[in-house]
Parts: C-alpha cells; structure tokens; sequence
C-alpha cells in the first residue's frame, strides 16, 4: 500500500506512504493519489481534503532510484509521457476539486513534492518543512505546474531564482514569501491541520467552489471578464441552502449551520 486513506468528519486525509524513500512517486502512488483525490472531490459527505506524508518527509518528488537500472544503461524514461499520464492529471485535479485541498507539509517536500504542495489551496508547514525545486539538479526544468504557481505567489524574478538555484526554502522563509499559509511547531502541527481542515469543513462548500475557480480564471482575464464571471458565480451563490443560512444565521445572531448545498 502506497497511499493510506482515513476519514474524519467531513475531511478526506490521503497520506503518501512510501517513507523508505521519503514519499517518492512510482506509478504505484501517483495513481492512487489521483483516484482518491478524484473520488473525494465527487463525495459530497467530504468537504474538505488533506494531503501529508508518512515519516519524515512530505514528498521528495519522482522516485528516481526506481529507474536506476534504467540510467546505469544509458537509457532515458519518457519524462514528458510521465508528466502527460501521471502528474499533470494530479494536479489539474487538485486545482479544480470544488472544495479546501490542504498540503500537511510535515517534511521535505522536493521536485514534484513541492509542486503538489503548491498546487494545494492552503500550505500548513511544521517548522521542519522545506521546499525545494531540485529539478535543476538532475538537470531537469520544473514541473507538475511548479513555476504556474510560483510566479503568482512571488513574482516571475523570484519564481525564476528558486527555480533555477535549486536552493531550499525553509518554513519561515517560505512564510515570509508567502509559500506556505501558515507555520506551525513541529509538536503543534499534526493537531492543528486537523483543526484547521475541520473548520474549512463546516464553510459554505459551494461558494468556495464558486471563489477558487474565480481564483484559478482570475489571471487569464481582462476586468470586464472578471466582473461577467462574478454576475453569474453571485447568481450561483445565491440560489445554495448554505446562503439562506447564512443570511437567517446573520438576523439571528448566531452561527451559521452550513450544509455544502
């Protein structure tokens, strides 16, 4: 087993499960990531999905020891037929999963690693966390949507400067570059993300599917298309269970019982 899966309430917790080679991916993982992200986003008792890491590390990315054999004869994978079949579908459905997805980033999180955890809505890091695009290293380009990510959150200068150092960045210079959401010590961390995925689970799910895929189109748009695209999200919004609520929660003075509906 690669990929442990448990419940709690209405959040999903997919945990990479390889902590012999610090979470690396084989078809294995990367296959079963993907399904149980698919399968949680289309369950509407989840409303909120986690992914972390067993052991020390959150994820170091594609299991380059497992081709081993494969390089000592001189001969090259596909990496584009990878990427194609196995990381790209992970993350498009990561970034259009119509609820929270929470990277738990416990440890290291290198090469693909760190770009699943920056595919994540929200980057909680234990103080150990590290990321790093070691993809240069090996002499690679970054991938799996790595600098898509980066040069919205710091810009294309400094998207371009971690991608091509292949420097570490550690939890609180990640927090201070805005990387990660929030950074928690490490004997903290395991009880916090639990809280935090627990109160995202109790939102109203529908309007967060609504404002991440305003997100997500955001930066593809002029003004005016952005407005159009709020008109008819509003509308959206406005015909859900959870709005009603919400508004009879406001004139009553006391909390709103959100359903995801």
């Amino acid at each position: 087993m690669t990929l442990m899966r448990s419940t709690e309430g209405g959040v999903a917790i997919l945990t990479l499960d390889r902590p012999e080679v610090l979470n690396a991916f084989n078809d294995e993982l990367g296959l079963a990531l993907l399904t149980a992200v698919e399968a949680a986003a289309a369950d509407d008792e989840i409303r909120c999905i986690v992914i972390t890491g067993a052991g020390r590390a959150f994820s170091s990315g594609e299991d380059l020891g497992a081709l081993s054999e494969q390089y000592e004869r001189g001969e090259v994978p596909n990496l584009g037929d990878t990427l194609v079949n196995r990381y790209n579908p992970l993350i498009r459905a990561i970034r259009s999963a119509p609820k929270p997805v929470i990277a738990a980033v416990n440890g290291v999180a290198a090469g693909a690693g760190a770009s699943l955890a920056l595919a994540c809505d929200f980057r909680i890091a234990s103080e150990h966390a590290k990321l790093v695009l070691a993809f240069i290293r090996v002499g690679l380009v970054p991938d799996s949507g790595a600098l898509w990510f980066l040069t919205k959150m710091v810009g294309t200068a400094r998207a371009l400067e971690l991608g091509a150092s292949g420097h570490p960045v550690d939890a609180q210079r990640g927090l201070e570059l805005g990387l990660f959401s929030q950074v928690v010590p490490a004997g903290e961390f395991d009880s916090h993300w639990r809280s935090f995925a627990a109160r995202l689970a109790t939102m109203a799910t529908a309007a967060f599917a609504l404002t991440k895929r305003l997100a997500n189109e955001a930066p593809t748009r002029s003004l005016d298309e952005q407005l159009e695209a709020e008109v008819e999200a509003q509308s959206a919004a406005g015909r859900t269970e959870d709005h009603l609520e919400g508004v009879r929660a406001f004139f009553g003075k006391r909390s709103p019982e959100f359903r995801g509906r």
